[in-house]
């Protein structure tokens, strides 16, 4: 029990130093320079399935039947190589099409619109009307001009006459839906979430609060609009009926803009906030196609060379050493508390 409870000192003692130590490092990192993108990364998805696919038959396959699968895709190469030269004396080569693959993940304040900004302009430098772009776009929705931003930086690709694909996987909802309706197809997952036409506001108000406590709140403008509904001040049924107006002028536009970019689409069934399921989303015309983007990549990879294109942040040194000393402390502790359990199983 002794050697215990002096175990259990020194532990408290060696967390006590971590966790200080972690805080110094968290302040210097929030107090240093935020995450910088460190340049686009580009993955060659066939090249990805093709080692995936290897490291598979290596472990599946027995070695007579490895062996002869290897030498089919030999002598399958050769020739694909022997036709390519052949095409090149004649000068009538076609390159392969190329499929290029963007990831948005979509917060509130359509955060990555500045990353998909720069690959956008990036693929627009050698894409070309025969190749493709699929956008992966994972969102609920959020801030109106945000996410109409967004939309506009796919409209870049659309104006160059390269088709534009848009898969979701998980959701693609108000704003999210709003930058899948510009694309050429919409593809979705069985399940995945779609529609959610609609425009909503919030606003909590505490003036009865401050009433209460004697506490004056006001409000100057120049503009009869220029505030409607306010936080802290008395809100009144003129300020309540001209926000009203503003979002319904609001939907208004986000339905146009569905009509315009998807005219298939019975807007007036489908812009009343509801949302769709997948095969329901089919049905109503709000997607094109129901299949996972996994399988439409890999389908896609037959035929293409197919490029995933994205933008990895660096992190500052700070934060990274901040990283490194939360893991430490997570494991320290973990294997602490195995040991306590340990010592006290076993006495």
């Amino acid at each position: 029990m002794e050697f215990l409870a002096e175990y259990g000192m020194f532990l408290a003692k060696a967390v006590t130093v971590l966790v200080v130590v972690a805080l110094i490092i968290g302040l210097a990192a929030s107090a240093g320079v935020k995450d910088k993108p460190s340049g686009l990364k580009i993955t060659k998805l066939n090249d990805k399935l093709n080692k995936l696919k290897s490291q598979l038959q290596e472990s599946v396959l027995d070695k007579t039947a490895l062996k002869s699968v290897k030498k089919a895709e030999k002598t399958a190469a050769k020739q694909q190589a022997k036709a390519e030269k052949n095409a090149d004396k004649k000068e009538s080569t076609t390159s392969k099409k190329k499929v290029f693959v963007l990831d948005f993940n979509g917060d509130i304040k359509a955060s990555q619109g500045e990353r998909l900004k720069n690959e956008i302009s990036a693929l627009l430098t050698i894409a070309s009307p025969e190749d493709e772009v699929v956008v992966k776009v994972e969102s609920g929705g959020g801030m109106v001009h945000q996410y109409g931003l967004a939309s506009s930086q796919l409209d870049r690709i659309k104006s160059h006459n390269i088709p534009l694909t848009v898969c979701v996987d998980k959701v693609a909802a108000s704003g999210g839906y709003m930058m899948a309706v510009v694309a050429d197809k919409i593809v979705a997952a069985p399940f995945a979430i779609l529609g959610s036409i609609g425009v909503v506001a919030q606003v909590p108000n505490f003036n009865k609060l401050l009433k209460k406590n004697d506490i004056e709140f006001e409000v100057h403008t120049a503009g009869e609009y220029k505030r409607t509904l306010t936080l802290f001040g008395e809100n009144t049924d003129k300020a309540r009926e001209k926000f009203q107006e503003d979002l319904k002028d609001v939907h208004e536009l986000f339905k146009t803009f569905v009509s315009e970019h998807r005219p298939v689409v019975d807007v007036n069934t489908v812009a009343n906030g509801d949302i769709w399921y997948g095969q329901r989303a089919l049905d109503v015309k709000l997607i094109d196609e129901i299949k996972t983007s996994d399988q439409y990549l890999q389908d896609k990879c037959k035929d293409c060379d197919v490029f995933l294109i994205t933008t990895p942040k660096k992190k500052a040194l700070g934060q990274r050493l901040g990283l490194a000393a939360q893991t430490a402390i997570s494991r320290g502790v973990e294997q602490a508390v195995e040991k306590l359990s340990f010592q006290k199983w076993y006495m």
